[in-house]
């Protein structure tokens, strides 16, 4: 058995300049290749095994941009890195950790330990500019940083009377994510009405591991804590059934949702590659124990799915070194939030439609977020109902945090994000849009308690910041208290499709001008992302969903057997009926699945949209259908 405590799991960022890093890997030879570690606008990460005598050869080219070339057909730029002009350049970068990715399947013959790869995280240069998510998310924080300094020097900080602003040095943002997901044994399935009758009766949620998912889920926590991400909990989530035991008590399913949580950082770049890392951790670590792993959003369509909530705070540095969280107000207890946490939070609702494509970018993203799943479903926030009592609201899109005794501690949680959301960007986003929320609230000459009436107007009442026909808080329960037709007066209409979500984007050219302020987020890189996501959204409906759906309605046979009657009959042809409209074309009609197919080929993606929400309902029919004629046969 490995001895893990003579492993090298990672290279704290600042503590070691060349000299150092490279005398630490002479102690480590099992570690035999370096990786530079780009992040395309999908969120994909490079991966590369370069033998680790080129990183000693010429330490330094792997952050000039010498050491490794990509091509654009490698990496999802599109319209950026064409095939005509394609070289895109890796820079490693010294400012984050390093991570060391080991192979536990290849141990080496000399060290008796698993082969280790050092993973370097790196920007994408092309053109002589940075083009990948990373670099946005750093130009966005550097913009944002530099721009609330300034503001805070010419206007102070309102509402805030215990912080002086000619104290204030830095700004620091501080952000953490939590990772949901699902584990099963491989080529074993569960029936949905099992998991949903679980979910229902609470069975998973909070309740003991057990078995492999126990080792497993144990080992993850150490891992993390390995590679210095300060594990804070494991715990079952809500989906899932009791795993079953074949005849020798063995485990022989395993279906289960689960949830880790690591410490937060002050380095946005930091919380993405530590995210990044800990999907990584989790899937091996799994795998090791025989079980897979799925990150998707809703993987098992009327069952819980997995979110990825993701938490944001700014915080100002003093001259002293001491930290003041700008989302604090002075008094905790007589106000939830500062004028500038009032601010922040108009400033990403305010944005929201045209940032939602960025967070919900697939059509799994979009199925997870449903009433009856704690899944968010409006653009609303909640600050609680007294500021002497914080309350959490678990139905609305971004909420605030926050601890009365503690109050380092506030920021908010934004609740739409899921495993597979590219992290980069989206926090990219929340920052930049929640400063120019930050900046309406320094410059407006609004007190606390103005900002505070304007978040918290009705629909029709008009505001200078927010729009004058949306509602933008409650503390009611969103998905009970509220008709679908209500939400959609108050809050906006939802999006059902990759194309309605693409639409809140086009739609709102202000509202992206405003996201592209500073050129942190450049607008051609915005618009490069959402036509990956439009592609994606093609691809996927033609050769993965429709494809998936025929094979379903290809399954749905008449069961033959003696004891068939005509309720039998009269209820499969009512599944029939289903089917040949669905799949089945003829001389005077075309199936939906070919009229969809038709719409995405044509670029009528409005007709595209629509066809698919019909597919989704027909789709859900036809199995309701099936299962209620099913049973009734013997």
């Amino acid at each position: 058995m490995t001895n893990t405590k003579d492993l090298l799991y990672y290279i704290p960022a600042g503590q070691y300049g060349k000299e150092g890093v490279l005398a630490l890997l002479e102690q480590h030879p099992e570690i035999k290749f370096v990786s530079l570690v780009g992040i395309d606008l999908a969120g994909n990460d490079t991966d590369e095994k370069i033998p680790m005598a080129a990183f000693f050869d010429d330490y330094e080219a792997f952050f000039e941009g010498r050491a490794v070339q990509t091509d654009g057909s490698s990496v999802v730029l599109t319209n950026i890195a064409t095939l005509n002009n394609a070289r895109v350049d890796m820079w490693g970068d010294p400012s984050v950790n390093w991570f060391v990715d080991y192979n536990y399947e290849n141990i080496d013959e000399a060290t008796g330990l698993p082969t280790g790869t050092l993973r370097i995280p790196a920007f994408l240069m092309h053109n002589y500019r940075y083009v990948d998510s990373r670099s946005i998310l750093k130009n966005s924080c550097d913009y944002v940083r530099a721009e609330l300094l300034s503001l805070i020097k010419e206007h102070g900080l309102p509402g805030m009377p215990h912080v002086k602003a000619d104290d204030v040095v830095d700004i620091i943002f501080t952000s953490a994510t939590e990772l949901e997901f699902w584990v099963k044994t491989p080529s074993r399935t569960v029936t949905k009405k099992e998991l949903s009758v679980s979910q229902k009766l609470q069975e998973q949620y909070w309740q003991r591991t057990h078995g492999t998912v126990r080792t497993a889920l144990e080992q993850a926590v150490e891992r993390l804590d390995q590679y210095g991400m300060v594990a804070e909990m494991g715990h079952k989530e809500v989906g899932g059934v009791k795993a079953k035991l074949d005849e020798d008590g063995h485990e022989a399913v395993v279906l289960e949702q689960l949830e880790i949580d690591w410490k937060f950082s002050n380095n946005p770049l930091q919380t993405a590659d530590n995210e990044l890392q800990a999907r990584i951790i989790v899937r091996e670590v799994f795998r090791e124990n025989g079980l897979d792993v799925t990150f998707n959003a809703k993987p098992i369509i009327g069952v819980a799915g997995s979110g990825e909530h993701t938490h944001f705070g700014v915080m100002a540095k003093l001259k002293s070194g001491k930290l003041v969280n700008l989302f604090s107000p002075e008094d905790m207890r007589k106000e939830s939030a500062s004028s500038l946490g009032i601010g922040a939070i108009m400033g990403l609702l305010k944005h929201y439609e045209a940032i939602n494509p960025f967070i919900s970018s697939t059509t799994d993203s979009l199925n997870r977020l449903k009433p009856g799943f704690e899944a968010p479903v409006c653009i609303v926030t909640s600050l609680g109902t007294d500021p002497s009592e914080p309350s959490r609201n678990r139905t609305i899109l971004c909420g605030l945090i926050r601890d009365i005794d503690n109050p380092m501690a506030t920021r908010y949680e934004l609740r739409s994000p899921n495993p597979y959301t590219n992290t980069y960007t989206a926090l990219a986003l929340i920052f930049i849009s929640a400063f120019d929320g930050m900046k309406y609230a320094i410059t407006s000459g609004k007190t606390q308690a103005q900002l505070e009436a304007e978040l918290s107007k009705e629909v029709g009442e008009s505001a200078d910041y927010l729009a004058t026909n949306r509602a933008y808080r409650t503390e009611k329960d969103v998905f009970d208290d509220f008709t679908q037709e209500e939400r959609n007066q108050m809050f906006g209409v939802a999006p059902a499709t990759v194309w309605e979500n693409i639409k809140g984007y086009h739609n709102n050219p202000e509202l992206v001008e405003t996201l592209a302020q500073g050129n942190a987020f450049a607008k051609d890189l915005m618009d490069s992302f959402i036509a990956s996501i439009l592609k994606r959204w093609k691809l996927v409906l033609a050769h993965r969903l429709i494809p998936d759906n025929l094979d379903t309605v290809r399954k749905m046979v008449a069961i033959h057997t003696d004891s068939r009657n005509s309720v039998d009959d009269k209820r499969f042809a009512e599944v029939n009926d289903l089917r040949f409209y669905l799949a089945k074309d003829s001389d005077d009609r075309k199936s939906l699945f070919t009229r969809l197919i038709d719409a995405l080929n044509s670029g009528e993606y409005d007709l595209a949209s629509q066809l698919q929400i019909e597919m989704n309902d027909k789709m859900e029919e036809l199995e309701a259908k099936y299962a209620n004629y099913a049973k009734n046969i013997f």
